[in-house]
């Protein structure tokens, strides 16, 4: 009985093998399964996505301004947009130096003006020749970056007399 074990189990694994050759279709073929004809079928009209609703909710719930968010969008922000916008956001970066178009910069009024909200809805989203970043920057990021970018743009445009009387012996000592 013992020598027969192998040979069974043998048998049986055999018979295993028509597992890998299923019938299936590949997105592009075409289908008799359905009305239309296509084997990739788009999601029932309704259809949510699983973490919809935090990534909504995280959009939609700006975080508080921290050293922490502000540490956090400064790697981002070196991360994701330096290469096209430059580490001080004036839109020079090393993209646009090999021929792309140039990204505006962070420091023209249109953009000093702008809600946070509109930094956040362009990585989202896009603009002109930029592409979503949604699927490479998580809502908390976005806005760790807009937060960033408001600190580039206050870094760039104030002026000595918005500084503390602190801040500016401090600038000066440095200066001298």
């Amino acid at each position: 009985m013992k020598p027969l074990l192998p040979l069974i189990a043998f048998l049986l694994l055999a018979g295993c093998d028509d597992m890998r050759h299923q019938p299936r279709y590949d997105s592009d073929e075409k289908s008799g399964l359905f009305a239309d004809g296509k084997a990739l079928q788009a999601p029932p009209e309704g259809t949510v996505a699983r973490n919809a609703a935090d990534e909504q909710r995280a959009l939609t719930n700006r975080p508080p301004l921290t050293a922490a968010l502000l540490s956090r969008g400064r790697e981002r922000f070196g991360i994701y947009c330096t290469p096209c916008h430059d580490a001080s956001g004036t839109g020079e970066g090393t993209v646009p130096a090999r021929g792309f178009p140039q990204p505006p910069s962070f420091h023209i009024d249109r953009l000093r003006t702008a809600p946070a909200r509109y930094f956040v809805d362009v990585i989202t989203n896009g603009h002109g020749v930029m592409y979503s970043y949604a699927n490479r920057v998580s809502p908390a990021d976005r806005w760790a970056i807009a937060a960033y970018i408001r600190a580039l743009q206050l870094s760039q445009n104030a002026a000595v007399t918005d500084l503390s009387e602190n801040e500016r012996r401090r600038l000066e000592k440095v200066g001298s």
